[in-house]
């Protein structure tokens, strides 16, 4: 998912707008965790970045994600870049010998 999200609007205060933005991120990333993982992976995992546009974005993890958006609608900024891309993750199993 790459998107630029709006933060103001004249019909809506800029909280529902947040949470609008939120619940559009959490839907994206509850579908591509459904979908069916390649053999050698063991879970999802996501890259995201987050900016005022799309060269000006930076690397976050998920849980900064959140804080970002809020932090750019206390700061009244108009819009803002968001990127969320599902990757498939292999984690090595842990050896039981041990």
């Amino acid at each position: 998912m790459k998107k630029v999200f709006k933060l103001t609007d004249d019909k809506k205060k800029p909280e529902r707008l947040l949470e609008a933005i939120k619940h559009d991120l959490k839907k994206y990333m509850k579908r591509e965790r459904s979908k069916k993982l390649p053999d050698d992976a063991t879970f999802w995992d996501f890259s995201c970045k987050f900016g005022p546009s799309a060269d000006k974005a930076e690397t976050l993890t998920v849980l900064e994600l959140n804080k970002a958006l809020d932090a750019a609608v206390e700061a009244k900024e108009r819009e803002c870049y968001v990127e969320v891309i599902a990757k498939a993750i292999s984690k090595p199993k842990a050896d039981k010998n041990d």
